[in-house]
């Protein structure tokens, strides 16, 4: 069963051996059924039949028989063409009288058969069935003999046995079949809310930690199992939220002691240890505040009716990065569409997102360069710059958190381009990375245009 992964293959697969096995054994079930009552009844009619032989026997005052065949019932007894052969013998085994033309008994004297039933094959090459039964006619036993030619044209029954197989068993091919197609819709049917509850067990994730796998309409045997996985799911989620609590927690509880100290670094007399001080506490505030935009936005969800105007965003975030741009003496500016670009979104979302690139290529790109936001009216948000570029190898790496290809850095903790790319997810987009001819970076925010 291990090649059969689902429930539906494996009940297909079983069933397809059931068909063949049983598209056998229910034919000849079948035919022995059939011919088993067509014998019967043959007999039977024999049986009568030799009864009514046996009423054409009179007996005559010096105790012989004589048989008197109206002339209506003589040609069903005639040798050549009759429907039936008879013969009448006494207790010493004489033939009394018989329809063959050599006045001969049909069977053997005391030959016996299962059920008196008696079959012979004739020298013509067709069958001769019979039976025998005793009569008392006068004071004297006599026996009587009934048989019938199959090969006669007005036997049908053994026609009949024998075109079964080939005239109707084979309907039971295709019944099995129709039969198998309804066990599949049927189960397919049954097992709907198992992949409805597949599709939603695919939404759920770190964002979504609250969705539950449905209990109804499930099977009764798999509600256990989705009991028990909506069980594991309310202890991750607890755990998610209790580490993005710390998260936050932590976040916030630094923030306070991070202002005091600047405070107190800016009562110091001014020199260069103030200034690297002033630096270090910056950059801590910076970690700080990213690390709590990471805690947030770990829960986030963008509702479907959420609309933002991402020209309007990047136009907020190209004027809230400027200052730092022009203290680097770097230019910053905004190019592409003029007015409204609506997309599905979050906006304070999206400002993190796109002030985190701008702030990125500010970072990373020399004095005296210029950084470009460039919107289209597709949605899509693009921040060129002059720097160095990112290598193919770690283009998939930078998004991810705390990764930093250089180490040695003070500056950057690696969490700025983790922001973007889960304002991205959230949001149903994507972010990448590409190198520019003329050299430099193009990061690449695509959106949901509405």
């Amino acid at each position: 069963m291990t090649r059969f992964r689902s429930i539906i293959s494996r009940v297909v697969a079983l069933h397809v051996v059931a068909i063949g096995v049983t598209s056998v054994l229910i034919p000849l079930a079948l035919y022995w059924l059939l011919n088993q009552a067509a014998s019967n009844l043959h007999r039977e009619m024999l049986r009568g039949q030799a009864v009514t032989v046996s009423s054409f026997l009179r007996s005559r005052a010096d105790g012989s028989v004589v048989i008197d065949i109206p002339d209506d019932e003589r040609p069903l007894y005639a040798d050549d063409h009759g429907l039936y052969a008879y013969a009448v013998i006494d207790a010493s085994g004489r033939v009394l009288f018989s329809s063959r033309t050599d006045g001969a008994a049909l069977f053997q004297h005391g030959e016996s058969a299962p059920r008196d039933w008696i079959v012979r094959r004739r020298s013509t090459g067709s069958d001769l069935i019979g039976v025998t039964v005793t009569r008392t006619i006068g004071k004297r036993l006599y026996w009587i003999q009934v048989a019938q030619d199959l090969a006669h044209d007005d036997v049908i029954v053994d026609d009949i046995v024998a075109a079964f197989i080939s005239r109707v068993a084979w309907i039971v091919f295709p019944i099995l079949l129709v039969l198998l197609m309804i066990d599949i819709l049927i189960f397919r049917r049954v097992l709907e809310p198992v992949r409805e509850a597949s599709t939603t067990a695919a939404a759920i994730g770190p964002a979504r930690t609250d969705v539950r796998l449905p209990e109804q309409a499930m099977p009764t045997e798999i509600v256990p199992l989705v009991r028990a996985v909506n069980q594991a799911l309310e202890r991750l989620e607890a755990g998610f939220r209790a580490q993005r609590e710390f998260t936050a927690d932590v976040a916030h509880e630094l923030r306070t002691p991070l202002a005091i100290m600047r405070a107190r670094v800016d009562s110091l007399d001014a020199g260069p240890a103030q200034d690297a001080l002033r630096a270090d506490i910056v950059g801590m505030a910076r970690t700080v505040g990213q690390v709590l935009d990471i805690a947030e936005l770990e829960s986030f969800v963008v509702s479907d009716e959420a609309r933002a105007d991402v020209h309007a965003v990047c136009s907020d975030a190209v004027g809230f990065m400027a200052p730092l741009a022009v203290d680097m003496s770097k230019t910053i500016a905004l190019t592409g569409a003029e007015g409204p670009v609506w997309v599905h979104g979050h906006p304070d979302a999206l400002f993190r997102a796109v002030r985190n690139l701008v702030e990125n290529a500010v970072r990373h790109t020399p004095r005296g360069t210029s950084i470009e936001v460039d919107v289209s009216s597709d949605g899509t948000v693009r921040v060129l710059d002059d720097g160095p570029g990112v290598p193919e190898a770690d283009r998939q790496s930078i998004f991810r958190r705390f990764w930093r290809r250089d180490r040695s850095r003070a500056d950057s903790r690696g969490l700025g381009l983790a922001i973007v790319a889960r304002v991205a997810e959230a949001h149903g987009g994507s972010i990448g990375v590409e190198s520019r001819r003329e050299g430099g970076a193009v990061f690449t925010l695509k959106l949901r245009p509405v």
